[in-house]
């Protein structure tokens, strides 16, 4: 029961609390605003950027409310969370005046996020190799960088994915189901409850942001998303992971991980900067072909979906 009640509690905060915020937001001009030369974006009115508040608001009370963890995990996910909502929000305010903000202190504080999130032993620890049954731990540097490169680099592709009208959020609330299902399975109440609470959060939002789209969670949404679905999974799927079991986590984040891990090599290959904006993911690509936004959506999330569901397939054989 309490994970039915985290979840609708979690649609019913955002959908309460994104009207007022998007209200606001149109007031101070807080909006991202539709620029015919930029390629990537396809909405033709102003729309309010505040929808990542509300998610993180309900993120933070329903978690205060129904994750019962140390203190030191839950300052980690809520401090680390916030660091990524506030910068998220100042990108967002430098793109509604139309400038761009340096992705340096961007990246400080989102490898300061994941930082803190190490130090409080929300770790990639090591693997059971499946042959011997015998656990083998990682040199504390490699735990380091596994780790923090994880969380970094979730953050960041659920952030690339965010182009087009409810792909972000639902895939976001897909990988959150798939890693839901995964903590079930594994006995862990802690990552599965903030699986449930991120999933109810990402639906919410989806009811405003659904073609055409009412309300962005702009930067700081989409990156605190990927931030949380990141932790979700160290401390749930990565936990006493067998060799096999490891590749959960990157099936059930299958779309977001693999589209951007081709995009980074393409501009490396191009010799243009990681985080230079373009139109070169999959969703761009697909709405070239003469696909329509919700067709592009619906392909996407099916996608997702479907390897969500063999990575499930990939726990139970594993589990033997």
């Amino acid at each position: 029961m309490s994970y039915i009640a985290a979840f609708i509690s979690a649609i019913v905060i955002v959908i309460v609390l994104i009207p007022p915020l998007r209200t606001l937001a149109l007031k101070i001009g807080f909006v991202d605003k539709p620029q015919s030369s930029n390629e990537r974006k396809i909405h033709r009115e102003p729309i309010p950027l505040t929808a990542g508040i509300a998610i993180f608001a309900a993120f933070v009370v329903l978690y205060l409310i129904f994750v019962h963890d140390n203190w030191a995990k839950s300052g980690a996910i809520l401090g680390g969370g916030l660091l990524i909502l506030v910068i998220g929000l100042v990108d967002d305010w430098y793109k509604t005046h139309g400038k761009e903000f340096p992705a340096l202190p961007k990246f400080v504080v989102q490898m300061g996020a994941a930082v803190l999130v190490y130090a409080s032993g929300i770790v990639f620890s090591g693997f059971e190799n499946p042959i011997t049954g015998s656990y083998y731990a990682l040199p504390e540097a490699l735990q380091f960088l596994f780790t923090v490169l994880w969380i970094f680099g979730v953050t960041t592709v659920i952030n690339f994915t965010d182009g087009i009208d409810g792909l972000a959020s639902g895939l976001s609330a897909i990988s959150g189901g798939t890693l839901l299902v995964v903590a079930l399975v594994m006995g862990q109440t802690e990552s599965a409850m903030m699986a449930t609470i991120l999933v109810g959060a990402a639906l919410g939002y989806l009811k405003f942001n659904k073609p055409p789209a009412k309300v962005f969670m702009g930067d700081a949404g989409a990156t605190f998303l990927g931030f949380i679905l990141a932790v979700i999974a160290l401390d749930g799927a990565f936990k006493q992971a067998t060799v096999i079991s490891l590749f959960i986590p990157v099936l059930a984040l299958s779309v977001p991980i693999l589209d951007n891990v081709r995009v980074v090599i393409s501009r490396l290959i191009k010799g243009v900067p990681v985080y230079k904006a373009d139109a070169s993911q999959a969703h761009y690509v697909l709405l070239k072909t003469g696909m329509k936004p919700v067709q592009v959506v619906s392909f996407l999330y099916l996608i997702n979906i479907c390897t969500g569901l063999f990575s499930i397939i990939l726990l139970l054989i594993s589990n033997g």
